[in-house]
């Protein structure tokens, strides 16, 4: 217990001496579906994508985004690319309430809106980070648009469209809960509810009292109503760039991920799950989660360069392979960490990792 104590405090590390937060600059963009808000930090790098993400439901890109790109490990990245972080309409800070009957975009339309961004902005490729609605919106631009997507972190992804029986679940929960105590359960696990940590009463606060609370509920409808992405591994209903799955231990959306990650090309996906993380690993364990994503950026090419951070010099790393009975199937790799002194390999590209750390 006290080494998981030791640990927290490390992930929960701000900025490193010195450091100043990046400039940011908003813009918006009128686009077929209504106006998306945006904020850029950063200036565009020759030859390098920019990274760009999208929140979940009843947050915004600062309350799902922050605890990560401000950690201090997390900065020898950021300064090797811009950023994009998009609000979904009526998510930004101080927008207003949508007027009563206002049709809220589907998710696939959000989805078309991120090419008028990029116009905009003149970049040509991103590699998205997404979670859950986010991640849902990532990967439905990228099956529409592969050759701008360079790669994708996908957490707490379901690509999956609700069933009869999850439509019925959803519609007694509705009865029994207001919408945030549904969006909480969506965003976090039981245990992490029941717990009522700092972390979790904070959250409530925001959406139980946030101020557009009937744009949220307009996001969240339409999550709810998201069409399958069909994945299908084997086929061309895929998606064709290097994709990083990442849940945590026993989050709410564990089996969708593992679904997902059984539909896609193992050649091309790694399977990363963080445990003690709860429901929102990049807000509870940016750390580990900025030591994978910097490891996933050198497999993709980028960053061959970069140093050993403090996690990985923490821990020891054994990677286990098995050939799979499947001769169409790639190796799969066990990634397990100890918190004894040691270095953190990172697998070689074009093969799936199941990773628990």
């Amino acid at each position: 217990m006290a080494e998981l104590q030791e640990v927290q405090i490390t992930e929960e590390k701000p900025l490193l001496p010195g450091q100043t937060p990046e400039a940011a600059k908003t813009h918006s963009v009128e686009t077929p579906y209504g106006s998306v808000t945006f904020t850029v930090y950063g200036t565009p790098k020759p030859k390098r994508p920019a990274i760009f993400t999208y929140h979940d439901v009843g947050l915004n890109y600062k309350s799902c985004f922050q605890p990560l790109f401000q950690f201090g490990d997390m900065q020898e990245i950021i300064q090797n690319f811009v950023r994009v972080h998009v609000d979904a309409p009526g998510m930004e800070e101080g927008a207003p309430v949508f007027p009563l009957g206002y049709q809220y975009p589907s998710l696939d339309q959000l989805a078309d809106m991120i090419p008028c961004i990029l116009q905009y902005l003149n970049f040509s490729t991103i590699i998205g980070v997404g979670v859950g609605a986010g991640a849902y919106i990532l990967s439905r631009y990228a099956l529409n648009h592969p050759d701008t997507v360079e790669g994708l972190v996908l957490i707490n992804i379901d690509p999956n469209a609700k069933g009869w029986m999850d439509w019925a679940a959803h519609k007694l929960t509705g009865l029994t809960s207001s919408i945030p105590e549904m969006i909480l359960g969506h965003l976090f696990s039981q245990e992490e509810l029941s717990g009522n940590s700092e972390l979790i009463q904070k959250y409530r606060n925001i959406i139980t009292h946030a101020p557009n609370l009937e744009n949220i509920e307009l996001y969240w409808n339409s999550y709810n109503n998201r069409r399958d992405l069909n994945f299908e591994r084997g086929s061309e209903i895929t998606l064709k760039c290097p994709v990083m799955l990442v849940v945590g231990d026993q989050a709410p959306h564990e089996d969708a991920v593992v679904e997902c990650n059984s539909k896609l090309d193992p050649t091309q996906t790694s399977f990363l799950k963080m445990a003690d993380s709860g429901g929102q690993p990049q807000l509870t364990q940016p750390g580990k989660l900025t030591e994978a994503f910097k490891y996933f950026l050198q497999g993709m090419g980028y960053m061959a360069s970069s140093c050993m951070t403090r996690l990985s010099r923490s821990r020891t790393a054994s990677l286990t392979s098995a050939a799979s009975i499947d001769g169409n199937r790639s190796r799969s790799r066990t990634l397990s960490q100890s918190s004894e002194s040691g270095t953190l390999s990172s697998g070689p590209p074009g093969h799936t990792m199941e990773v628990s750390c």
